[in-house]
């Protein structure tokens, strides 16, 4: 196949993705890729601004303007609406669970919603160290 990027990725060593391209005689065909340079620049720009929003989530934490589940929300690409949707609860519930006064005082109950939002236990989320 013609043309089919071989550019080195984060993929390289796991995994290949599926790509269309022509061949010899002018037809499109799927083809394996090891990756794209220019895909992979648009993915380290996304895990940059990431990590980014990370250690802001970090520093309001610390300065006791957002809970942990805030941490984890923004470390599991969440947002507001879609951590609503994982853990059955109203969006502005979730939005009042943000606060670090509120979270204090949440049941372990409440808690493990978003344990299983987050894939982790309510312990995992009560010591949570950043």
């Amino acid at each position: 196949m013609e043309e089919l990027p071989q550019d080195q990725s984060a993929l390289v060593g796991y995994t290949r993705e599926l790509y269309y391209g022509k061949d010899k005689d002018g037809k499109f065909r799927t083809g394996l890729s090891t990756g794209w340079e220019v895909k992979a620049s648009a993915l380290e720009v996304a895990w940059d601004e990431v990590k980014e929003r990370l250690m802001e989530a970090e520093e309001l934490i610390r300065s006791g303007k957002r809970s942990p589940i805030y941490y984890l929300m923004v470390k599991k690409l969440m947002n507001i609406s879609i951590l609503s949707g994982y853990t059955g609860m109203n969006r502005l519930r979730v939005w009042w669970h943000l606060r670090p006064a509120v979270y204090r005082r949440l049941r372990d109950k409440v808690l493990a919603r978003y344990a299983e939002a987050f894939d982790m236990s309510v312990e995992e989320i009560r010591n949570l160290k950043l």
